[in-house]
């Protein structure tokens, strides 16, 4: 089995945070360019769908009138 310090949640464990938010509640993740990264707590953010926007902006964008959904930021390295 690989190293768990290398990642930040199991399975285990994000299953038990998933538990405490609305089982219809969106889910959406942070992205751009290629490979996969650990990500960081998920939280709730308020997200509009923005269909015509460029792949590399993302189809949801931060906007305090949209509707609520969990976010699964990715971890953002600086090396």
């Amino acid at each position: 089995m690989s190293n768990k310090n290398i990642y930040n949640f199991t399975v285990g464990e994000l299953i038990k945070i998933l538990q405490q938010y609305p089982k219809d509640m969106p889910v959406v993740v942070s992205g751009y360019e290629n490979g996969y990264e650990n990500f960081y707590h998920p939280f709730v953010k308020k997200v509009k769908h923005m269909p015509e926007n460029p792949y590399y902006d993302g189809l949801f964008q931060l906007d305090d009138n949209g509707a609520d959904a969990l976010l699964l930021e990715r971890e953002v390295r600086n090396d």
